[in-house]
């Protein structure tokens, strides 16, 4: 079965003076605040669309790690995934880099290293951004 998630942005003015909220309407578990001083030059308090791609990256890598450890036979206590998604204005997103550190008991680094690789090739978010470099550094815990 095919799930669809949304979400819903709503612009008001022009790039650079204007801003916008961008909704998770699926979940409906949050609102966020957009705006081009916030993606051009970093701002705190308001969300990016590279930061919602990161979120969406790390949270799909974790998963994708976690199928390919637990099917064979090495599930994982835990795993934390920070992806990092760098956007340059005027040349747009510049790549992902994951950083990943877990807790599986039975495995040597080397071993981690290659599931990790395997799950950064094979995450679905990861498929949908090919168009960008992916790097990756991962350890274990």
């Amino acid at each position: 079965m095919a799930v669809t998630s949304e979400s819903t942005t709503i612009w008001s003015g022009s790039l650079f003076e204007g801003s916008g909220t961008t909704t998770l309407d699926s979940s409906k578990l949050a609102q966020f605040h957009v705006d081009w001083k916030a993606r051009s030059e970093g701002e705190s308090a308001t969300t990016t669309p590279e930061e919602l791609l990161a979120a969406a990256h790390s949270s799909c890598f974790s998963m994708a790690l976690s199928l390919a450890l637990s099917r064979a036979g090495h599930v994982p206590e835990s795993i934390q995934t920070t992806a990092a998604v760098t956007f340059e204005a005027g040349k747009g997103v510049l790549g992902s880099h994951l950083l990943v550190s877990a807790r599986v008991a039975g495995l040597s680094e080397a071993e981690f290293e290659a599931f990790a690789e395997d799950a950064k090739q094979n995450c679905p978010i990861s498929q949908a951004l090919t168009g960008i470099p992916i790097t990756i550094e991962a350890e274990l815990a």
